[in-house]
């Protein structure tokens, strides 16, 4: 059984001067009334006595009183804690009436829960850690997180090369009707080759013509000259005649072949072979973009499978409230993180986190409630009286939602019968 608050009487701390206050045990308790009357002096005093020093006011004697605070709280457990004198000496007292100390009020009282603004201003990753040691999967979270970082990192590396490289495919120049291919020039230079040597065979040809004409005008000279060995030279001449008439036939029907076209042809092979190297690079830079992005596809696909394990495990974990999960190191409330969360949704977070840091500890004391409107405010109490949850709040009102209202130090009804109790038989200590 959670421990809750029973009843509250306070003298001379910070702004009050009497006040006793019987907390409503399951829901909202608001003291109200407006600012600097002792509002929140009530919930430091609450801290104070129950927390320990560490939450002792730097002011804590009244202003003006000369007589030291008194502070007494009975829990439902049956303890009475006090604190008194002129040192505030703390006095615990369990049921049977032995006596105790501070170690047995942090057995069951949660600091945070008498701080709740320690856990509300801490930093959001705190908070999202406060929440995963409480239900327990902070390890295994902690394990996804890094593999959805390193996934994430690393589709970041190839979103990026992806990019690159689609931004420099789609920068490469492209040529139509160019072949697929790099064209080699060996074919044509065999080609040109075998024409050049035909060509020189016609030539060696008509050079013997040349010759064979020379040989006829020297022995048409010497026949002339040589009467005598004209029958052996005429058998020459004959056939050096019939050499040349032979030779004069062969060159008759030769055609030399032009070359203009496959040197044409080899002056633009370099062109052509430039511009299918463009295409092939551009395809090249294509293909490796979609590579890359197919990379990336993957990548996204893994973290998304990580994401859904981390929410399985938040979903499947003990929250203190439904739709209370993490994301991204920090907490969310119905899918709104804490900087984008109303008011009250960051003080309903809070107190069910605090509540489930400790659930011996069965109440909560919440400041300045005033960011709630009254719709709100009945909502928040029919979940603490649902929860099982006592809360001591503040709100600048004196409105019908107050349970009590302080003025002046005092409770408001009692504000009168203290000021003429006062004047004839105060005494300090005593209600």
């Amino acid at each position: 059984m959670s421990v809750k608050i029973n009843a509250l009487e306070l003298e001379n701390v910070k702004r009050i001067k009497a006040v006793k206050i019987d907390p409503t045990q399951n829901g909202l308790t608001i003291i109200g009334g407006d600012n600097n009357q002792g509002k929140t002096s009530v919930l430091d005093s609450i801290a104070w006595a129950l927390g320990g020093d560490r939450n002792k006011p730097s002011n804590a004697v009244r202003e003006g009183s000369t007589i030291p605070p008194l502070l007494k709280v009975t829990l439902s457990n049956g303890i009475i804690v006090e604190r008194k004198g002129k040192n505030s000496s703390l006095k615990v007292t369990d049921p049977s009436g032995k006596k105790a100390g501070q170690t047995l009020l942090d057995s069951f009282i949660e600091q945070l829960a008498l701080n709740l603004p320690a856990f509300m201003n801490k930093s959001n990753k705190e908070k999202a850690n406060v929440l995963l040691n409480i239900i327990g999967v902070g390890d295994q979270l902690a394990v996804f997180n890094h593999k959805e970082n390193e996934l994430y990192q690393e589709r970041l590396t190839v979103g990026r090369i992806a990019d690159q490289k689609a931004k420099f495919a789609k920068e490469q120049l492209f040529y139509e009707g160019v072949p697929a291919d790099i064209i080699s020039p060996q074919e044509l230079i065999n080609q040109q080759q075998a024409i050049l040597a035909k060509n020189g065979e016609n030539q060696r040809k008509r050079e013997k013509v040349t010759q064979y004409e020379y040989q006829v005008k020297t022995l048409t000279d010497e026949v002339a000259r040589l009467e005598q060995m004209l029958q052996k030279k005429n058998e020459e001449l004959n056939k050096a005649t019939y050499d040349l008439s032979m030779s004069k036939t062969d060159a008759l029907d030769l055609q030399d072949q032009s070359t203009d076209e496959l040197e044409k042809n080899l002056a633009e092979i370099e062109e052509v072979n430039r511009k299918v190297r463009a295409n092939l690079d551009k395809e090249k830079a294509e293909e490796e973009a979609k590579g890359y992005k197919v990379q990336y596809d993957n990548l996204s696909l893994q973290i998304d499978e990580v994401r859904k394990q981390k929410y399985d495990l938040l979903n499947n974990a003990d929250l203190p409230l439904p739709e209370l999960s993490i994301d991204d190191n920090e907490l969310t409330y119905k899918g709104k993180k804490w900087d984008s969360m109303s008011g009250s949704d960051q003080l309903r977070v809070s107190t069910a986190i605090v509540r489930k840091l400790n659930p011996d500890c069965g109440f909560v004391l919440l400041d300045k409630l005033e960011q709630m409107d009254l719709k709100t405010l009945t909502e928040f109490n029919a979940w603490l009286e649902q929860e099982g949850l006592q809360a001591i709040a503040t709100r600048v009102s004196t409105g019908d939602e107050c349970s009590v209202i302080i003025e002046d130090g005092y409770v408001k009804e009692d504000v009168q019968s203290a000021v003429e109790s006062s004047k004839t038989q105060w005494k300090a200590g005593e209600f």
